[in-house]
């Protein structure tokens, strides 16, 4: 509560009910609607505030923060155009189900008649990627609002929850301070669906689990291998995936393939698929004359548990039902050898194998030069690999950014294809200023190369013109002086031994450090 006799605002009530519950760190861009809560960072301390310079950092931040420290952390926007321009990233906040407290800014309640320049339905903007949305339309109403936010926010399966703030509530006084409301338990599943789900998995038939979210934390991940080793059954998870806790020591978990037809070969002959916390398979996108599912027709699908229920419980109990025995993880030895000879994903991943410092947080935005690296790196040292879940690109450096925030002590491995990264490069910027440990490897392969696969996948002709608009070499962008420019010190690799050598080095010092690799 203010030591303060003097009147409360609601910018102030709002800055100390967040720390009331527990949520210490905004990333910011703020304008003139927010300023009020901007000046009541000065009146209350314990708020770390991050300036981001593109609102899709700050959005990309708050998701990378929320994966690594299981809370949320506040985003600071400037009306609907600061929240459309962090949109694409809270999309892939949704996907991924992290918890984010979105506070938006908006003119005064009673200016918003004479149609301004920035006046937009921010509450219908905000709500799609939302699992709650509000206005706060005067300041004794703003704390309150605030604790629902957190509350639904952290509600599972977790979600972006948008506060907009106009800013007569943040100015006027008559503030309160709200205390934190009680977590919400995530429903568990009914002993009869466990019961069918065993059934169905000790009928024999070729069936696989399909594990996402929750279900991917080690002490979930080792019931499924349980019940896999009782049972017979697969273990896949989806392409991407919020967070995957793996490496030596650690139960390893196969992902679902990217491309349709290699997902439906690997598929083939699956009659039950068991879906914890994931959706039914389903192509990335759709291609002519091919289904829309990578799975045979035939095969049934079943529910053990949704995203928004218990998944870690659901599957302890399902280990139970059908008594299978603890399993010790895997004993698997390091990799000693460095990547050598020719610049490949296989070298790469290997490389990463030997050097990835233990906990390292491993952002992958590698796209497809990265096909190896997930595969390739079952034998590092003990990680966490965080993923773009909804497919909006620009998602890597600023997920890095929060994760880093998040997790000081752990060195953040940020692989990053070159053109996605051109999305959000305003993210180095704010590693430098907050001095994060940070290793940046860019993938310079100097064109949008997965579209160019997928040109050829949709039946698509491919000219001069269509090339041209896959191809970001001309003029080749120079991500050192980039990198340079933004504060972070860089260099350029063209041999694996050249990426050997500033790949350790980066790791081993303080602050972040932008690798070049010119594939």
């Amino acid at each position: 509560m203010s030591n303060s006799t003097a009147p409360m605002n609601g910018a102030e009530s709002l800055v100390r009910t967040l720390l009331e519950s527990g949520v210490d760190t905004c990333f910011a861009n703020p304008g003139t609607s927010e300023m009020h809560f901007v000046a009541a960072l000065d009146r209350v301390p314990g708020m770390r505030c991050v300036l981001g310079l593109f609102e899709g950092v700050v959005t990309g931040a708050a998701d990378g923060y929320a994966r690594i420290a299981d809370r949320p952390a506040a985003t600071l926007l400037h009306c609907g155009p600061g929240l459309a321009n962090g949109l694409a990233n809270l999309h892939n906040a949704r996907r991924a189900n992290s918890p984010v407290i979105n506070i938006i800014g908006d003119h005064a309640t009673w200016h918003r008649q004479y149609d301004t320049p920035l006046t937009t339905d921010v509450e219908g903007w905000a709500r799609p990627v939302s699992v709650w949305t509000r206005t706060a339309t005067e300041a004794g109403a703003v704390g309150a609002a605030a604790a629902a936010a957190i509350q639904a926010a952290c509600a599972a399966p977790g979600g972006v929850a948008s506060l907009v703030l106009p800013s007569d509530a943040s100015w006027n006084t008559g503030g309160q301070v709200a205390a934190a409301l009680p977590a919400i338990p995530a429903p568990r599943v009914s002993p009869d669906v466990v019961h069918k789900v065993a059934r169905t998995l000790r009928s024999g038939r070729p069936s696989l689990l399909l594990l996402a979210g929750r279900a991917l934390a080690q002490d979930a991940l080792a019931d499924a291998h349980r019940i896999a080793a009782a049972t017979g059954a697969q273990l896949l998870c989806p392409v991407q995936n919020a967070r995957i806790p793996r490496g030596r020591g650690r139960f390893e978990i196969e992902r679902m393939p990217y491309f349709g037809d290699a997902a439906r070969a690997r598929l083939a002959g699956i009659a039950d698929i068991i879906l914890v916390g994931a959706p039914a398979p389903a192509n990335f996108f759709a291609y002519p004359g091919k289904p829309s599912r990578p799975c045979p027709d035939d095969a049934t699908i079943h529910v053990l548990a949704r995203p928004e229920e218990d998944l870690a419980d659901a599957l302890r109990r399902l280990a139970e039902e059908l008594a299978a025995p603890p399993l010790a993880p895997p004993e698997i030895a390091p990799v000693a050898e460095l990547g050598t000879g020719p610049l490949t994903s296989a070298a790469v991943a290997q490389s990463l194998s030997a050097l990835l410092p233990e906990q390292a947080i491993v952002v992958d935005e590698a796209a497809t030069f990265g096909h190896a690296f997930y595969p390739g790196t079952r034998h590092a040292a003990p990680h966490d690999w965080l993923q773009n879940t909804g497919g909006a690109i620009g998602h890597g450096l600023p997920m890095a950014l929060g994760a880093a925030v998040a997790a000081p002590g752990r060195r953040v491995i940020a692989l990053q294809a070159d053109g996605s990264a051109m999305y959000t490069p305003q993210a180095l910027w704010s590693m430098a200023r907050e001095r994060l440990d940070v290793t940046v490897v860019i993938l310079a392969n100097r064109k949008y190369a997965i579209l160019q696969h997928e040109l050829a996948s949709v039946g698509a002709t491919a000219g001069a013109t269509a090339m041209s608009m896959l191809d970001i070499g001309n003029p080749d962008l120079d991500w050192v002086q980039i990198a340079t420019g933004m504060g972070v010190e860089a260099a350029k690799a063209e041999t694996m031994e050249r990426f050997n050598e500033l790949f350790a080095m980066a790791n081993h010092r303080p602050g972040p450090f932008l690798i070049e690799l010119v594939v």
